[in-house]
């Protein structure tokens, strides 16, 4: 599944790894007791900790090394019993520090590996180097006035984690594959929302080319690119960009870029940074974390089943597709959904009617599973009625249309609109004769081998039905009758 760029000299291999930034779910920040909470006005949420007034000390959050272990854990990773917080210095006006409070030699979670689902039904396992803490910058805001600069400190202090991959990408898909699983396993735990457009998550990516077979070229850390799709455009561009200056005899810069949305282009921001430039030291006001083994037990007793395991076992105890699999449980409450639909059902129909009528209604609507005005007992019970030929398939649609219009129960609305299915077949043996005898044109021709002329008659007795004739009883009864040497 690699993706390779045709160049001039042939063809090029990308290679790429993924730092994603994750702010813990946490009322609190990781070094005070400040709000952590998105939004609120600007330096609402500062403590003199997050403000770096003389002589505050920062206390370690409990909760947030909580939520590290639980993310390392769903990661598959070594949880590591001893960790240190090290000082990352660098200055921007909106560290009011002068320093970063991080993890660097020994970070809170060592090796681990995720899958990610590709096209055609591939798996591929992707390395996770390391999971580390540390604390968030505040905000430099420029467009506020023609010459000055304001900054906010409300995220200042925020605990973030930094999920580091090895460099076992390749390629814009494979990109925004491992984005969309890493936040699928950090919703389904609960540690971080996810939620990009809000900037609780967010990708730096490294990006280097290579002639396949070769070692690792150059890269270039293209910074806080905060979209599924802006990653995949902006590795994109920048792997064109890279393959035509080598090929036109100059060499790569190892620098961090930002990647231009508007413009559809990354461009230079900065030198990259080395470790050393930083000046790494252990924090002299934290003590060393360590952990004990049971604890991370306790922990561990409380993951929920995780995405891979639930596709797994809905492909196993279902049935169902890989494909539908992995669509259903892209979210938490979406496999819970459709889990209640099943419950006792049919469940390929559950997930037919769950992926391409709810979903797609929803999604025309603009709406989540969460605000479905379609309960899932309620749709479990609109299968229940197609199940025992209560309603036809055809008539579920309508039923089904109503019940997202109206939030009604089916049963409900198949009593109101007198819907139920006819599946008296002496009725429907009269409705048959009587459009065999209106249409004996038609009979002698289908007699006569127009075999298609089939969907006609049956269209008539739907049409004088009203639809609510079973099909299936339709068919037979049409069948017998014209197939008659009679």
């Amino acid at each position: 599944m690699a993706q390779t760029i045709q160049g001039n000299t042939g063809e090029w291999e990308i290679v790429i790894g993924m730092e994603i930034h994750a702010q813990v779910v946490s009322e609190a920040k990781l070094f005070s007791g400040a709000s952590a909470a998105f939004g609120g006005e600007p330096n609402t949420h500062v403590s003199f900790v997050d403000a770096a007034m003389p002589g505050m000390l920062p206390v370690l959050n409990e909760k947030c090394v909580e939520q590290a272990v639980r993310t390392g854990l769903g990661l598959n990773a070594q949880i590591n019993h001893n960790s240190i917080f090290a000082r990352k210095n660098y200055f921007y006006p909106d560290l009011p520090q002068g320093y970063q409070i991080s993890q660097y030699e020994k970070p809170i979670v060592g090796k681990g590996k995720i899958e990610i689902d590709l096209a055609g039904g591939q798996v591929k396992e992707i390395g996770i180097t390391r999971l580390h803490l540390e604390q968030d910058a505040g905000k430099s805001v420029h467009d506020l006035h023609p010459k000055k600069s304001y900054v906010d400190l409300n995220r200042s202090g925020c605990a973030l984690m930094e999920i580091v991959s090895e460099p076992d990408i390749r390629g814009p898909e494979e990109a925004a594959a491992y984005l969309s699983k890493i936040r699928m396993i950090l919703r389904y735990l609960e540690t971080c929302d996810g939620n990009m457009e809000e900037g609780s998550m967010r990708a730096d990516v490294n990006i280097s080319v290579r002639k396949p077979g070769q070692p690792y070229g150059t890269r270039c850390e293209v910074k806080n690119v905060n979209s599924v799709k802006a990653v995949q455009q902006a590795i994109e561009y920048e792997a064109v960009r890279q393959v035509e200056i080598l090929e036109n005899g100059g060499s790569i810069d190892q620098e961090t870029r930002l990647w231009d949305p508007a413009k559809m282009e990354t461009r230079s921001m900065r030198s990259k940074e080395e470790a050393h430039d930083y000046r790494y030291f252990p924090d002299p006001d934290l003590l060393p974390l360590n952990l004990e083994q049971s604890w991370i037990d306790r922990i561990k007793e409380t993951l929920p089943e995780l995405p891979d395991q639930k596709k797994h076992r809905f492909i196993d105890s279902y049935g169902l597709s890989a494909y539908d699999a992995g669509v259903l449980i892209a979210e938490r409450e979406r496999a819970n959904y459709f889990e209640t639909v099943a419950k006792g059902r049919d469940a390929k129909l559950a997930a037919n009617w769950v992926i391409n009528e709810l979903l797609g209604l929803l999604n025309k609507n603009g709406k989540g599973i969460a605000d479905s005005p379609v309960t899932a007992d309620n749709l479990g019970g609109l299968i229940e009625l197609i199940s025992d030929d209560t309603i036809s398939g055809k008539i579920a649609k309508d039923v089904f249309a109503e019940m997202f219009t109206s939030g009604k129960a089916p049963g409900a609305i198949v009593e109101e609109k007198g819907l139920r299915q006819v599946t008296d077949t002496g009725m429907i043996e009269q409705v048959v004769d009587q459009v065999i005898a209106e249409n004996p044109d038609n009979v002698a021709a289908y007699k006569g081998g127009k075999d298609k002329l089939f969907g006609f008659f049956v269209g008539q007795v739907m049409k004088k039905t009203q639809g609510k004739a079973n099909p299936a009883a339709v068919n037979d009864i049409l069948r017998k009758k014209l197939d008659s040497k009679e």
